[in-house]
């Protein structure tokens, strides 16, 4: 079986949730013995057309613009895709599944797999226009492809509700990572093992990093003593977003315990994470956010805002605070601060733990074949899995 993935901006992922996500997804189908094609940006990959670990990689045109790299990557992909007879055609994301009408009606033998990764459009960094089409997309990844993946409960439910379609729900997933080290990222920062809080996000406005700078902030100014030496490390930068980009480093300026990193990966982002006292994760909208996965199954325990998404990864209420409540924000943060590090790591492992049992990659490879393998007809699934 051949499988094309589009959508990704290419392998190997450098930044950005579905490229980790196609990324691992590759891996492992490859370790299977599937041959799969995964299509790529010149811009983002910077490599030739080949073999990436098993993976074979074809470059297609595009303009690296906001609003038409991924559209006219995708048209170019899904030819290619096309001329070479794959078996299978999987869409990542509603924008790239806008266009995966186009299989079904001219190559009606390819089966085609659409994921629904997340409610693009109600990220705060699209126009009015650009957020139409991402809902003419939503309706698309519903009702062109043979089937439709959804990566929370809550886009399956969603899927069933704005568009009485059914879906099939296979989460997201991560490697069991171990603890790393890299030295010399831990000193470029002045950083001390478990001696800072880690955020990893893209630096765009419902992603919240404002939110944690000025709960940090109100920390410092009314009760210095639980921050203690601790520090905020930023992990990430922008997209298309340099004024948000600006107005949250304004905002941190002349905190010296606030430290932004910029884009980190490989073995300096793997040190952040297994280092790190916990993790904060602020944002307003998510899929289901790989960065968390990555930091539960670092050991991490996670702080995350109360969005029905979060709700998908983590139980105890302790390690949510109200979206975009500051207040809240500084009380959750302080209670992890204030806990022992005997405890926190105690919470970690319980992360830990779910994530081998519900987030693995051999469980979501396992439920993806079932639906790569199935006849070219749409499974009704009756009830949200447990």
């Amino acid at each position: 079986m051949k499988i094309a993935m589009i959508g990704q901006k290419g392998i190997p992922a450098l930044h950005g949730g579905i490229e980790r996500h196609v990324h691992e997804l590759s891996l492992c189908l490859v370790a299977r013995g599937f041959d799969v094609l995964a299509y790529a940006r010149k811009w983002y990959s910077k490599r030739e057309d080949g073999f990436f670990e098993g993976i074979e990689l074809v470059h297609v045109p595009t303009l690296h613009t906001k609003h038409l790299d991924t559209i006219i990557s995708t048209f170019f992909a899904t030819l290619d895709a096309m001329r070479r007879r794959v078996d299978v055609i999987h869409y990542h994301g509603v924008g790239p599944s806008l266009l995966s009408w186009i299989p079904r009606v001219f190559a009606p033998h390819i089966f085609v797999v659409s994921t629904f990764h997340s409610i693009d459009r109600k990220h705060q960094k699209w126009g009015l226009f650009a957020r139409l089409m991402l809902r003419l997309g939503e309706w698309a990844t519903s009702h062109f492809p043979h089937k439709t993946i959804s990566v929370s409960r809550t886009i399956f439910q969603y899927i069933r509700d704005v568009y009485d379609r059914e879906s099939i729900y296979i989460p997201n997933a991560v490697p069991t990572y171990e603890p790393v080290k890299n030295e010399n990222i831990l000193e470029q920062w002045a950083l001390q093992e478990k001696e800072y809080v880690l955020v990893v996000s893209r630096l765009i406005p419902h992603k919240g990093i404002h939110y944690i700078v000025d709960a940090w902030k109100q920390l410092l100014e009314t009760t210095p003593e639980i921050i203690g030496n601790k520090k905020l490390v930023i992990v990430g930068d922008g997209y298309y977003t340099d004024t948000y980009v600006d107005f949250v480093k304004s905002r941190a300026a002349f905190i010296p315990s606030i430290i932004f990193t910029g884009f980190q990966s490989g073995r300096e982002l793997q040190t952040l994470y297994s280092h790190a006292a916990f993790m904060i994760h602020p944002s307003d909208n998510e899929g289901l956010p790989i960065c968390v996965l990555e930091g539960m199954s670092y050991r991490l325990p996670v702080l995350l805002s109360d969005i029905v998404e979060h709700q998908d990864l983590i139980t105890d209420k302790t390690f949510f605070f109200e979206r975009g409540n500051i207040e809240s924000l500084v009380q959750r943060a302080a209670h992890l601060l204030l806990m022992t590090q005997a405890q926190r790591d105690e919470v970690g492992i319980q992360n830990r733990t779910r994530i081998e049992k519900e987030f693995s990659w051999n469980r979501v490879i396992d439920s993806l074949l079932a639906v790569y393998d199935t006849p070219h007809a749409v499974v009704k699934v009756k009830t949200i899995p447990a």
